[in-house]
């Protein structure tokens, strides 16, 4: 490179990451990319760093290093190594403090990626942490905040497994590591956050803050570092046991540890203080065993509850938000690592215990400022009372069951209070404040965490919630009736007043379907009278449904109340469903039973000695005080309200969606689907589910939806019983065939219309949901027998016509293959049936019509081309495996009669696939899902097709195969080994036979020799180098290879033994020799099973001397 070559790279750079047009930057990102395509352009990216001034030159430069070395590492040589690692860590000492930060973390990452991976190389990798880093941190602040950088990316490099690497490769690694480097990077960490605290470092603001965060980073990495391999989820905020060595046990167990962290807490600001907070938690959170005694661990939750009661006490630093929420952290995993029997012990255990109640009831009163953390400190109290059976009363501190009972409905009082006044403050605040019950994911967290908390001290919290519940619903009534004698529309004030109560209602039902959702059916509960208290609250509740549910219907759903309320009834049903409606078949005529024996879902079988047992007894008396009638009535008033909902709230699609859920869930569960079909609601249901009758049907955005809803209607309608109750299949199904029978009589004018669009898209989304219902051979040939022969002309013509727009050809394509695929054999027709034929020579006629239509169109490259042509093909290949792979057509017949629907089918689907840029398949998962899983059956059931086809267009088939061997998703590599073990088995069957399609082959292979050879090389490297994830889709193949191309095997051993020394020559040779002992020349499953064996222990052994 010289002087104008690196203006052009500058120039290039620039227009990169600043320049104003899209095309402009794509192109340069492209021809930037050169610069990463081969290890010859190393010495160009270093006489970029040498010698351009321009910050993004720099970067380009330094990532296209890391790229390459990491791409390119085998052609290095341990010296090559040590001296590129070497150049970048005297650049970075050299220009870092100077430089741009972005270029600073790319180059670190560089310097970090060669230590990685040459950790065993050379001892020289190994010394970055002893010997130059440490150089970094004596040569002043700006140098010593670079060394503390490198540090923190090397704890990142060596804890995250790297792309290409086996985990067997990254865990040697980071074992390594972990013993030989990180307990004294721990060190420096706490040894620069002690000199800074001592001020034995000193330096302006800025530099201070950089090295206090830069340490407490430190420190935070260390002990998030995967100590044993678990590959914990890096997204996931809270922590689990920290697994630290015990070579740690000195540095954690010394108070003044954890004193430092407190300490620079207390005096510094965010994010360091936060950061602290976080260091904190996780040393609370290291492992019981690291301690050698329970004295010493004793000591040490002392030192953390005196600083957490200090800090609540005074509140230190929570008036910032940043240190608040690691604070309620470090309060919720508190009781997560100690038993309740350890707190109590601890000193000042009591007046812990009421400053963490006064801390949580300030901030639920500020309920604005920790809506994210609340669910923390609910934690915190459901953890400690969950604890509370398993100490004893006389353990530790002196009357901690009653404070603890006491602090419990001192806690849930101040939430349900704060919830209920957050509504006026949000309606108050006009949009100003966010609805805590819009923020979903924190609701949910909240309540899962209350039902333990609220039954812990159930009966006055029923009773506080009952007094919430009454008053609210009374002046709900009363605010309404007033609405309705003023004709529907009362005076603002009187609106408002109806918006706020309708929130505290919402919220009030959202508490009491998590505390009902959490009842627990164990023996140990079921004699405390808790279903009870469970009905009290259950009647407000079902009673508040009842009303809201009347003035919907009455008033032709004009009169509706909040949509939030709303959801939050379906989530009380939801509650309600899932514990008191499971076993209600066993309770119903059960007075006459003397002594028997039932089975009860989920629970096994249990023996009746005197009619009810405990559980009957508890579901008897819970309908009883609820007073709203026995199950039947109840289950009727859920469904009625179901019905309703569909009806009256069609343009909501959350409520839409949430009422579907409920419904599915009550349809597919025996004892309460077989409870519906009883119900007068759903006998008016399925006689009147069409789109003239709920709404919802013909709303646009609910057309998902509208599979769901068939997909129900007609579980329930083939549930045991249900014919004789509903009435037939076919009366069903009746007003789906007039309209398919009105569409089928357009012509291909008529069917093109904006109307026509959605009956259709309608109309086939239902018939998906019909089919996903049938699970034997009697119900899907009642609907095969339906369609056929009045309408499979009809999905062909409309293919044809609405082949170019996605929502339709999607709805079609999805309906048909569901009615394609043989779940549970239902596909399955009669010895004597042309049924199976006739269905595919329908589906061949539709994946023909849309093929070819789509094959014309010209492909325009933009973010839109998957849902315009992908996803349509996509589908259309699964239509076609679903077929091929069924089982019930016998496709042998096609030729014999010389029909060509099967050869039209994979002719166009064949164009299909290769129609697709290879990069394209690859980055479209359920494309290439659908491709692989295509070529992989045309190869296993008619590898002639694909033989017969051209030789331009063979090899470009095995390109792609080639290419899916190599990629990161196990299936398509799978499914790409599985065709190479069909290819190969084909050949090694009829080599020397005088066939046609053996011919073909003989000629694909004269014009491509080394095929086999790249197959057999890649598999074998991904054996020996590749994860373990796909060993066994990767050694079936191995075997048909070496039968068809014994060169092939013997090449791949000669260069394997090439690149080895020839100490590892001579166990490579053994082991290839004890691979091939005993191996027949055959394919049979006996012999192939033998070598997958060999294979397995073949890997092991070469994997533990070869080096890459």
């Amino acid at each position: 490179m010289d002087a104008q070559s690196l203006a052009q790279v500058e120039t290039l750079c620039d227009t990169l990451y600043v320049g104003s047009s899209n095309t402009s930057r794509t192109d340069a990102q492209q021809r930037l990319l050169a610069l990463q395509s081969s290890s010859d352009y190393i010495p160009q990216c270093q006489y970029v760093l040498d010698h351009s001034t321009n910050h993004y030159a720099r970067l380009v430069a330094s990532n296209s290093l890391t790229e390459l070395i990491t791409n390119h590492w085998n052609k290095f040589t341990v010296q090559d190594r040590i001296v590129i690692r070497d150049y970048v860590l005297n650049y970075i000492a050299q220009h870092g403090p100077s430089q741009q930060e972005f270029v600073n973390i790319s180059l670190i990452k560089l310097l970090c990626r060669i230590t990685k991976l040459g950790w065993f190389d050379d001892p020289a990798h190994r010394e970055l942490c002893d010997e130059q880093v440490p150089k970094f941190l004596q040569h002043g602040l700006d140098h010593c905040i670079l060394g503390l950088k490198i540090l923190n990316r090397l704890v990142d490099e060596l804890n995250i497994p790297l792309t290409g690497r086996t985990l067997t490769q990254h865990r040697k690694t980071s074992v390594s590591f972990r013993d030989v480097c990180l307990l004294k990077i721990f060190q420096l960490g706490l040894t620069t956050l002690r000199q800074l605290q001592t001020r034995a470092i000193t330096g302006n603001a800025q530099q201070e803050a950089a090295i206090g965060d830069q340490s407490l980073g430190l420190c935070v990495r260390c002990l998030n570092f995967d100590f044993i391999g678990t590959n914990p989820d890096e997204s996931a905020e809270d922590v689990g046991t920290i697994q630290v060595p015990a070579s740690w046990r000195p540095i954690v167990q010394d108070p003044s540890t954890l004193e430092l962290l407190f300490e620079f807490y207390s005096s510094t600001e965010p994010p360091c203080s936060s950061r602290a907070m976080e260091a904190v938690i996780l040393l609370a959170s290291c492992r019981r065993s690291l301690f050698p005694s329970d004295k010493d661990r004793a000591a040490f939750l002392e030192i953390i509850m005196r600083s957490i009661r200090e800090i609540m006490a005074s509140r230190a630093g929570l008036q910032h938000q940043q240190n608040y929420h690691q604070f309620c952290r470090l309060l919720g995993r508190i009781k997560a690592n100690y038993q309740l029997s350890e707190l109590v012990k601890a000193e000042g255990y009591i007046e812990w215990l009421g400053l963490a109640s006064s801390f949580t009831v300030t901030s639920m009163e500020n309920w604005q400022w920790s809506t994210n953390s609340i669910h923390y400190l609910l934690a915190l109290w459901g953890r400690l009372v969950a604890a509370v059976p398993y100490v004893r009363a006389d353990t530790g501190a002196k009357g901690h069951p009653e404070a603890l009972e006491k602090e419990v409905i001192s806690v849930i009082q101040c939430y349900v209070d704060s919830m209920l006044g957050s509504v006026a403050t949000v309606a108050a605040s006009e949009g100003a404040l966010d609805d805590p019950l819009d923020d979903d994911g924190s609701l949910r967290e909240q309540l899962d965490r209350l039902p333990i908390i609220c039954r812990f001290q159930y009966q006055p919290i029923g009773s506080l919630l009952l007094n919430r519940f009454d008053p609210a619903i009374s002046q709900y009534q009363e605010l309404l009736n007033i609405v309705s004698s003023q004709g529907g529309r009362g005076s603002d004030d009187i609106m408002r007043r109806i918006e706020v109560l309708e929130g505290k209602l919402t919220w009030l039902t959202f508490i009491v379907g998590a505390i009902v959702g959490g009842h627990s059916w164990s023996s140990a509960h079921l004699s405390d009278g808790e279903e009870t208290i469970d009905a009290g609250l259950s009647r407000r509740v079902m009673q508040l449904a009842q009303f809201v549910d009347y003035r919907l219907s009455s008033t032709g759903g004009q009169a509706k109340c909040s949509q939030k309320l709303e959801l939050a009834i379906l989530f009380y049903f939801q509650s309600f469903r899932r514990v008191y409606m499971f076993m209600w078949d066993q309770v119903t005529g059960s007075d006459s039973i003397s002594e028997a024996v039932v089975t009860v879902v989920g629970m096994g079988t249990l023996k009746l000695d005197s009619g009810l047992n405990t559980k009957q007894k508890v579901y008897e008396r819970m309908f009883e005080h609820m007073g709203m009638g026995d199950h039947t009535t109840v289950a009727n008033l859920i469904i009625t309200k179901v019905a309703n909902n569909l009806k009256f709230w069609p343009n909501e699609e959350d409520i839409v969606s949430k009422t579907l859920e409920l419904f599915l869930e009550m349809a597919s569960g025996y004892s309460s689907s077989k409870l519906l079909l009883t119900l007068e609601t759903i006998h008016y249901l399925m006689s009147h589910h069409s789109a003239e009758h709920f709404p919802f049907l013909t709303i646009h955005k609910n057309a998902r939806h509208r599979t769901t809803y068939y997909t129900i209607l007609t579980r329930l309608m083939l549930t045991s019983g249900g014919e004789e109750k509903l009435g037939t299949f076919q009366k069903f199904v009746e007003p789906i065939c007039t309209v398919l029978s009105q569409l089928s009589s357009l012509d291909a004018a008529g069917l093109r219309t904006a109307q026509v669009k959605k009956l259709l898209i309608g109309v086939l989304r239902d018939l998906r949901g019909v089919t996903s219902s049938l699970h034997n051979r009697k119900t899907y040939g009642t609907l095969f027998d339906i369609l056929y022969p009045a309408y499979f002309p009809f999905f062909t013509k409309v293919a044809e016509v609405w082949h170019d727009e996605p929502e339709v050809i999607v709805s079609l394509l999805k309906f048909l293959e569901e009615f394609c695929y043989n779940k549970a054999n239902r596909v399955n027709f009669d010895q004597n049936s042309p049924n199976g034929i006739l269905l595919f020579r329908m589906i061949s006629d539709v994946i023909c019509s849309y093929g070819r239509k789509l094959l014309t169109h010209s492909v325009v490259k933009d973010n839109s081309i998957y849902k315009i042509r992908y996803k349509g093909m996509s589908l259309a290949l699964n239509v076609l495996n679903s077929c091929l792979s069924g089982n019930y057509v016998c496709f042998g017949v096609f030729p014999l009669y010389n029909d060509p629907v099967l050869e039209n089918a994979l002719s166009v689907s064949l164009e299909m696939i290769l129609s697709v840029p290879l990069d394209d398949v690859i980055a479209y998962p359920k494309l290439s899902k659908a491709h692989y899983a295509f070529i992989e059956i045309l190869f296993r059931g008619n590898i002639s097709t694909v033989l017969g086809a051209d030789t331009n267009v063979f090899l470009q088939i095995m390109h792609v195969v080639h290419e899916g061997l190599q990629t990161n998703d196990g299936t398509l590599c799978a499914q790409a080994a599985t065709t190479v073990d069909h290819l190969a088995t084909f050949y090694f069957e009829n080599v020397g036979k005088d066939k046609p399609a053996m011919h073909k082959l003989n000629t694909h292979l004269n014009a491509q020799p080394d095929l086999f050879s790249r197959l057999t090389a890649t598999l074998f490297n991904l054996l020996l180098f590749g994860s373990a994830q796909n060993n066994w889709a990767v050694m079936r193949p191995l075997l048909s290879l070496m039968m068809a191309s014994e060169q092939s095997f013997t090449s791949y051993k000669e260069y394997l033994m090439s690149t080895q020394s020839p100490e590892n020559q001579g166990l490579l040779n053994e082991a290839f020799g004890k691979l091939l002992q005993d191996v027949n020349r055959n394919l049979e499953s006996t012999n192939r099973d033998r070598f997958v064996q060999k294979l397995t222990a073949f890997r092991v052994a070469t994997r533990s001397f070869l080096t890459l």
